[in-house]
């Protein structure tokens, strides 16, 4: 199976997962999708688990990289902070999904411990990138840059989450923008 089949196979688990979460990574479903037998699945991943962890890793992995990305474009923290909710409108955006690892988070005792692990990293990326933003745009000081943070990250998520159980994107919109108007995020 080639390099191209794993990644057909990590493309469609990504959305599987940003629909159904974890229990929506089912191999006989990725393979139809795919256009391969449910077998030939196991030759990359040689469990559920497995897949999954490959997945929720991409995920974070490529999560960090468009962080970073949009800081290098912008060189403004404060900027990068108005646009980071974006980030997570794109998947209401495609098929009113959710971020896959906050779905996977809502999951998290029925994980398997290495995905667990994953689905933490992604948390913590995301959390890191923003304290960092938080601290460059002198909106908080260090000691307190973890936690504002994570009010922000939990605070979009949540949006999301709001969101998606309503189908309105719309709702996602107000709720960012109720954000920046109490100061959670910058206007």
């Amino acid at each position: 199976m080639s390099t191209n089949s794993r990644e057909a196979i990590l493309a469609a688990a990504r959305l599987a997962g940003q629909a159904h979460g974890y229990n929506g990574l089912n191999f006989r479903d990725l393979a139809t999708e795919v256009g391969i037998k449910a077998a030939s699945l196991y030759h990359h991943f040689p469990s559920k688990a497995d897949l999954g962890v490959a997945v929720a890793r991409r995920y974070w992995e490529d999560a960090g990289a468009a962080l970073d990305a949009m800081y290098a474009e912008l060189e403004d923290p404060v900027e990068c902070l108005r646009r980071y909710p974006g980030t997570f409108r794109v998947a209401l955006e495609t098929g009113n999904r959710m971020c896959m690892c906050s779905f996977m988070a809502s999951e998290y005792d029925d994980l398997p411990p290495n995905v667990q692990t994953e689905v933490q990293v992604f948390a913590d990326v995301n959390v890191a990138w923003l304290s960092k933003m938080l601290v460059l745009a002198g909106l908080v000081d260090e000691a307190g840059a973890e936690r504002r943070a994570f009010a922000i990250f939990s605070g979009i998520a949540g949006a999301q989450l709001s969101a998606r159980g309503r189908a309105d994107i719309s709702l996602y919109d107000a709720i960012v923008d109720d954000y920046r108007s109490i100061g959670l995020l910058p206007g």
